[in-house]
């Protein structure tokens, strides 16, 4: 077993083509072996970037043929990267990328050797920036002047207003009135007597009151009644007319047969339960009402109404006021036919009511046309010549 300690150390790594890092202590038997090469020196050490890569190339043993086999770049630019000659190079990206391949063929630090190729080489299409904190020393330079300019500004306003303050007021004058009139002393103006309100009096005598118009034939077209005929208008004035009901007046959700559809409306007066059963006793409808709201009953249908309280519920017929609930028990029909009733009763009021206005029209029609023939035949008697 051989104990050479250069053997052992030196020949794996030789053989591989690594290079051990330089640490400044580099043993003699590695130096006298016939392999070995000095560690390249780093890139800040030179000069310029080109004599870095100079003397990394002179130390590697490389000639620029194999380093541009290696690299993929054209010799001259290497060379030109060497110079420092930037008329040869392309433009800045591809001059980065061929310092990037030179370094990393040279076993070189490629970022050092492109930050300072860019230091070396700035870019002169990229304006120079100012540098932070130009602008706020600009700002603080001219701060006095600018903050003295707004006090100065703000004391003139405020001196302007006091000087116009100042010269509106005046010391107090004593009054122009040379004597104070009587009626401020004594609440009244002589020789002024006090106002009475009196009765209401007459009209004067010049004034009068026109007596109301009245259009020939309107009257009795509106009332059927002859405004002439005395014995009509008194006839109509004994006649009992039947008093007018309160209408229905929807105040709350109406439930129900639709309003074409129903002539009896069963309204709710205050909270109360409705209940409605067909003749099998099959329910029609069964709610709490509120109050305002409202059910309309569907005609011809037999069924029994079925309320809590007989009270808080108002019935109306044909849209008017027909009382309440006589029971907690009441038929449908009954109150149907109560509402058909009362149908027949208003036609036929309307009806007669028509014909004795059609009738009164063509008496006052009959008049006004034989008082026309009279007034003609006695103008033309009154034009014919006597002889």
């Amino acid at each position: 077993m051989s104990t050479d300690r250069s053997e052992v150390a030196i020949d794996p790594i030789v053989g591989q083509g690594v290079m051990a890092l330089d640490t400044g202590n580099v043993p003699d038997e590695f130096r006298a072996h016939p392999d070995w090469k000095d560690p390249v020196p780093s890139i800040t050490d030179a000069a310029t970037l080109g004599d870095g890569l100079r003397k990394a190339r002179e130390l590697s043993g490389k000639s620029m043929a194999e380093l541009a086999a290696d690299t993929r770049v054209h010799e001259r630019y290497l060379l030109a990267l060497e110079e420092n000659n930037q008329s040869v190079l392309p433009s800045r990206v591809f001059a980065i990328g061929y310092v990037r391949a030179y370094a990393h063929a040279l076993g070189l630090d490629e970022q050092l050797a492109v930050e300072r190729y860019k230091r070396e080489t700035p870019d002169g299409s990229v304006p120079l920036q100012a540098p932070t904190g130009v602008a706020f020393e600009e700002v603080r330079r001219y701060s006095p002047r600018i903050i003295g300019g707004i006090a100065l500004l703000l004391v003139a306003v405020i001196g302007w207003n006091v000087f116009q303050r100042v010269s509106l007021m005046r010391a107090p004058q004593p009054s122009d009135i040379a004597e104070i009139p009587e009626s401020w002393s004594l609440g009244d103006v002589p020789g002024q007597e006090h106002l009475r309100v009196s009765i209401p009096q007459p009209a004067p005598a010049d004034q009068t009151v026109p007596a109301l118009y009245i259009t020939p034939g309107l009257e009795a077209q509106l009332t059927g009644i002859d405004p002439a005929d005395t014995a009509a208008i008194a006839a109509a004035t004994a006649a009992p007319s039947a008093p007018v009901q309160a209408a229905f007046n929807p105040r709350g959700a109406i439930y129900g047969a639709s309003a074409t559809a129903s002539q009896v409306v069963l309204q709710a007066r205050k909270a109360g339960a409705l209940v409605v059963r067909l003749g099998d006793g099959q329910v029609l409808f069964a709610r709490q009402l509120a109050a305002g709201e409202a059910w309309r009953a569907p005609i011809g249908v037999a069924a029994t109404i079925d309320v809590s309280d007989p009270t808080a519920f108002d019935v109306y017929l044909n849209g008017e006021h027909g009382g309440g609930l006589t029971g907690v028990l009441t038929p449908l029909n009954q109150l149907n036919t109560r509402a058909a009733a009362m149908a027949r009763q208003t036609a036929a009021r309307i009806e007669a009511e028509t014909q004795a206005a059609q009738a009164a029209a063509a008496r006052a029609a009959a008049q006004t046309q034989a008082a026309v023939v009279q007034t003609v035949a006695t103008g033309q008697q009154a034009l014919t010549p006597v002889r």
